[in-house]
This record gives structure tokens, sequence and C-alpha cells, in this order.
């Protein structure tokens, strides 16, 4: 066992329970102080350890380390000092006084050996209680609000998140979230009305908690790599075909983010080519048939997905794809492909997040967003009239996707497409699809209509959709599991909709069969924020300061076209 292990072993030994992440960190710590061997140890104090660690744990790892080190200093002298023979005068003579002080007293002897704490180490292990907020550094807009008692605007408030968190960090280079937790409790008492978590005159929970969370993704965010970990696509020159580079080629693997198994190396161990062609051929029969268990389809599904991937990411035409797997368009299979890819089930996690966060997204919109945009109103006013006295989560979903088209101001004939009641697949006029998975309603408006299709491609792929939100499901699958861009007339409502309710974080960069437009990914540090939205107990003006984060970096993004 070299010298790391012992170090590791010595910690786990004395905090068995302390998660593998905070070990880790102990260790580098440790070794950032300069400790190399376990008897290093004996220089270590509570104080180098406040800043990672809680004060029992600190002084439980020092007890122990300080016991062990008192008798490494006893037993090693004495050896030496026993094992030499009488004519051996190498080592000076001891003193018996000397030795019996030595034994009586190990610790008034180590004592002097111990440096002298550096001014850092001293001002460390307590600096949360001597930490005051560097006020003299926040804009005066922002000090005007916090003296007067009114809320700050959201971009004073971050702008005093990152004053605070950057002079925290130069007291600790790592926070804690107590840390974070006691600054945030001094700032609101101290500027209660301006800070305090309030919704409709009711403090909410400790009153400072989105404060504290704010701090901790601002302190995680100075912590991160600067050197991207994932392999980014090279651009593309302006006269360059993207025809001419193969379609394997025209996207890199991210499994780092969102897709967890978007090229698979190598088929299941349990599978041949002979196997999955077997497979393949009785789903065809089966949708043949027109009769099939659920239960076996997905199974089908799950077991061929290395080849429907390989198909896919080689850029098989859409034609192909659905003559050779025609489950990849029906719910069941683009729920069971998607789920192989991002490791999510889709449906149960966007009902999930729905039951959790639509609630208080439509009262959002419907009482700031409203106020403030008159778009917002007048689509909040349609939407009423054409709901009527309708109630249920689906209908709850349409008000949602409708309401962020109108709050971004897109396009809402690129996301759904409205026909007449009575017409099939043959019926519709193709031409006037987009190239994006387009949800075609089969009604006057989505709270009318009783059956809905997809279109990809400007091709209907699926005819027989009886619920709405199975139909978002398999329209927003489709952009996965086909790796097809999100339309730039789209790009902000499917990016909070994969954000905020699908719960995915970057999406695989695939490339479309078709030509349609890169689509466009957020920073992690607006997507922490995103999810710190209702449900998480956060106010409405975190709310906002979330919603117009997202905006404003989506209006200052630069649109790329794939030629």
């Amino acid at each position: 066992m070299d010298d790391r292990d012992d170090i590791r072993s010595s910690i786990s030994s004395v905090l068995p329970e302390l998660p593998g992440s905070i070990l880790n960190i102990v260790e580098e710590t440790l070794q950032s102080l300069g400790v190399e061997t376990i008897d290093d140890f004996q220089f270590v104090q509570e104080a180098d350890l406040l800043c990672v660690l809680r004060p029992i744990q600190a002084r439980k790892l020092v007890a122990s380390w300080k016991q062990t080190c008192k008798y490494n200093s006893i037993e090693i002298p004495l050896h030496n000092q026993i094992s030499q023979g009488p004519g051996i005068q190498s080592q000076p003579d001891v003193n018996p006084s000397t030795s019996s002080s030595l034994l009586t007293s190990p610790t008034s002897s180590r004592s002097s050996l111990s440096p002298c704490p550096s001014p850092r180490i001293q001002l460390n292990a307590d600096w949360v209680d001597r930490f005051e907020s560097p006020t003299e550094r926040f804009p005066e807009a922002l000090m005007q609000c916090l003296e007067r008692g009114k809320r700050p605007v959201p971009s004073l408030r971050r702008e005093m998140i990152r004053i605070v968190a950057t002079e925290m960090m130069k007291a600790c280079p790592s926070p804690t979230k107590h840390a974070s937790t006691e600054v945030a409790k001094k700032l609101v008492g101290k500027y209660p009305q301006s800070l305090k978590d309030v919704i409709e005159g009711e403090v909410v929970g400790t009153g400072y908690h989105s404060l504290v969370k704010q701090l901790q993704a601002r302190i995680d965010n100075k912590k991160r790599h600067a050197t991207p970990r994932i392999k980014k696509r090279k651009s593309l020159s302006d006269n360059s075909d993207t025809d001419e580079v193969p379609a394997v080629m025209k996207a890199s693997v991210q499994d780092t983010y969102g897709c967890v198994k978007w090229d698979m190396k190598l088929m299941p161990v349990t599978e041949t080519l002979e196997s999955q062609n077997e497979k393949k051929e009785k789903m065809k029969i089966l949708w043949e048939q027109g009769t099939f268990n659920p239960d076996e389809v997905k199974e089908l599904m799950e077991t061929t997905y290395y080849s429907q991937r390989k198909a896919i990411n080689n850029g098989t035409a859409l034609q192909t794809l659905r003559e050779e797997w025609p489950f990849l368009f029906h719910e069941i299979g683009i729920s069971a492909q998607y789920q192989e890819l991002t490791g999510l089930p889709l449906t149960e996690t966007f009902l999930k997040s729905v039951g959790k966060k639509g609630k208080p997204l439509l009262n959002f919109m419907a009482t700031v967003c409203a106020n403030k945009t008159r778009r917002v109103f007048e689509t909040l006013t349609k939407l009423k009239f054409q709901r009527g006295q309708l109630e249920g989560c689906s209908d709850d979903v349409k008000d949602m996707v409708l309401l962020l088209l109108s709050y971004f101001n897109e396009d809402e004939a690129t996301l759904f497409h409205y026909t007449e009641e009575t017409n099939q697949a043959a019926d519709i006029q193709v031409d006037c699809l987009p190239v994006t998975p387009c949800i075609i309603v089969c009604g006057a408006s989505c709270y009318s209509a009783n059956r809905f299709m997809l279109s990809i491609d400007g091709k209907i792929v699926n005819d027989k959709i009886v619920q709405f939100i199975a139909a978002i499901n398999v329209m927003f699958g489709s952009y996965y599991c086909l790796n097809i861009h999100y339309p730039v007339k789209l790009r902000s409502t499917l990016e909070f909709l994969q954000r905020y309710v699908c719960v995915v974080l970057l999406i695989q960069d695939g490339t479309s069969m078709c030509s349609v437009e890169r689509r466009f990914a957020l920073p992690p540090s607006s997507v922490q924020s995103m999810e710190e939205m209702p449900g998480h107990a956060s106010t409405p003006v975190h709310m906002e300061e979330a919603i117009e984060r997202f905006t404003t970096q989506q209006r200052h993004r630069h649109p790329l076209s794939c030629a």
C-alpha cells in the first residue's frame, strides 16, 4: 500500500460514514497542505480541515492522528536507543531525566516541533463567523434598493451573488453549504424586506433558501474546470458542403450530457446479427398484423437498440427507417428508444414534472407575464375561451405549451398543423408541413381535437395518436431518437421544455436527416436556476429571474444553419 492509500485509509478508519466525494476532497486538502505520509499528520491542525469538514469530524480526525503520532514519537527513539550496543557512540547519551520527561510528557516535546499556525489557518478557523458581505462593492442601484427595503431586480441580485461568492472564496477556496447558509442568513437578517423569500406576504421556508441555492450555484460554477470535457464538432467554412461529409462523421459522441448510449460500440453479449435480424422481422410481422402485446414490443425494441442506433447514426433515410423499424415511430417504440438513449422514462418523467411544476408555471404566466406582455395576455384570453370548462392534466399541458410559444414569440405553425376533424392521413396536404417533427391536430383547436398525427420531414409517420400528451411525448422524443436539431423558430420553447419539463441537461448534438438548423444548448448555470423554479419553494422573483436569464441567453445566441 503506498502513501496515498495510507492517508485515505487513515481518514476512512476514523470517519467510516464519510461519503466518497467528501473523502476525496479531504484527501486533496491534506495534499495541498503538504501532507505526504502519515507521519505528517502530527502537524495538521483542526483549523486546516474546517473548510471541508464539520467541526466535530475535524476534531475526531485530529485527535486520532495526535494519539497515533504520540506513540510513534515515543517508540521509535526508544527502540533506536535499546538496539545500540554499549560500544556504539553514534548517538549522544540521553540523560535519564530527559528520558523520564519524554515518557511522562510526550506532548510537550512534540509541541516544540509543531510549526506556529499561520494567519491563513487562523482565518480559516472561524472565517464564516467573521465574514462580512462586501457591501461597499455593491452597485449603487443595489444599495438603494437594500437601504429602502425594495426588492432588487434580477440583474442586480445576480451581481450581488457574484460579489459575495467571490469574497467567500477568497476566505476559503471551497466554501461548504453550511458556510453559504450562514452568509445568506446574515444577508437576509440585514436586509429582510429586500432579500427574504416571500409569497403573498407569507415567508417561504427559512426565508433564505433561494439565496443559499444561488450562492452555492455560483460557487460551483467558479470551481468548474475551465477545460471542456466533451469533444466538440469542428466548425465548417461557409463554402463547405455538409452532403460531402459522411453521416456518421457529422456528429461526435457526447455521452457526458443528455444521452448515455448515443453510439454503442459493441453489440450486447447475448445478441448476434442473426438474432437482431430475427427480432426486427418479428416486429415487422406484428406491425402488419395490427394486434400486438405492448410489453412484447417494448422488450423487442430494447433488445434491438444496438441495431436501431447503428441505422439512425449511419444516416439511414426516413422511409427506410419506417419500413425496417415501424415501431420506432409509435409511442411504445419512441419511449423504449428514448429510455435507452437518455436513461429516463419519457412519459413518466414528463407527467411527474408537469404535476410538480405545471401549475406554478401557468400561474406565473397568468399573473406576471400576462401583465407585462400584451401578446401573452391576448393568448391567455383566447385559450380561456377555447378551453371553456375543461379540466385535467392534458388541458394544462396544452395551456403550458401554447403560452410558452406566445411568451417566446415563436411560430405555432411550426409545431402544430390544424386540419379537419374527419381528415385521414391521405387527406393531409403534406406540402404545407415543416421538415421538423410537427403535431397534426385533427380539429379546430388542441382542446376540441380527439385525434392527432405526427409528421417528420413532411411525411406522416404516425396517424393513430389519441391523446395530446402522447403526441407531445412522441414529437419531443423523435428529436432525440432520430438526431434531429431544434428549428430556429421553436428553439426557445423546445429548449425550455427539455430543461424544465423533461429534465434532460444537454442534448446529444446529433445531425438531422433533413436540412434543419442546429439546436441551442444552455450553460449549466441557467439550468440550475430553472431547476430551482416552482416545486422547490422558490419565490416568484426567483422564477422571473430564471426565465429572464433563459430568454436573454436565447436572444443573444447567433443561429448557425446547416448547409
